[in-house]
């Protein structure tokens, strides 16, 4: 059954093609936001694996949402330098947690998990923060900041694929089991 990544992220498009052989469909979802970080990026990417499934009923699909969260607030892509400035002086220094829902579904249902990865921040003076914004790295990321970057992180615990954006673990997991699902359903008709 054909895979369909419903992202247009590059970094996603990356990591999953280290796991997998898919083609490319960006959903048309429209992001929501829930009670909580996980609540959002669950509720996400399961509306963004069902929106392009109704469009391809015979594929799997795989949504993921990703969020950075801290205090109670959730850190999107930053609308400009401004806002991403903002972001990075909000994180200096501090812990936060990074959440992707994973969803992936099909003709056979929907499996989804979130995964959690906390990540500590260095503490950043306006010379990083400003040198930072300068190289364009920011300002397409949730929380203003990419880990590969090496720029911001301090120390992370869990999923460094998931705070790229899609943890290749969990992605793995769950494949494995849609898998199965398939191949037990044609040996019992």
């Amino acid at each position: 059954m054909k895979l369909l990544l419903a992202s247009a992220s590059p970094r996603r498009r990356e990591l999953l093609s280290e796991i997998a052989s898919f083609e490319v469909e960006p959903s048309l979802f429209p992001e929501t936001e829930g009670e909580s970080a996980e609540e959002t990026v669950r509720l996400n990417a399961r509306g963004k694996a069902l929106e392009v499934l109704k469009r391809f009923p015979d594929c799997r699909v795989l949504g993921a949402d990703t969020a950075v969260a801290l205090d109670g607030r959730i850190l999107g892509k930053p609308e400009d330098a401004g806002n991403a400035a903002e972001m990075l002086r909000f994180l200096s220094g501090r812990g936060h947690s990074v959440f992707t829902g994973v969803c992936i579904a099909d003709a056979h249902g929907v499996l989804e998990r979130v995964v959690e990865t906390k990540v500590l921040f260095k503490v950043l003076n306006e010379k990083t923060i400003a040198d930072y914004i300068l190289s364009g790295a920011p300002l397409d990321k949730a929380g203003a900041y990419g880990i590969q970057d090496g720029v911001v992180v301090a120390s992370y615990e869990g999923s460094y694929s998931n705070v790229v954006g899609l943890p290749q673990e969990t992605v793995k997991e769950l494949l494995a089991i849609k898998t199965a699902e398939s191949t037990y359903d044609k040996t019992c008709d």
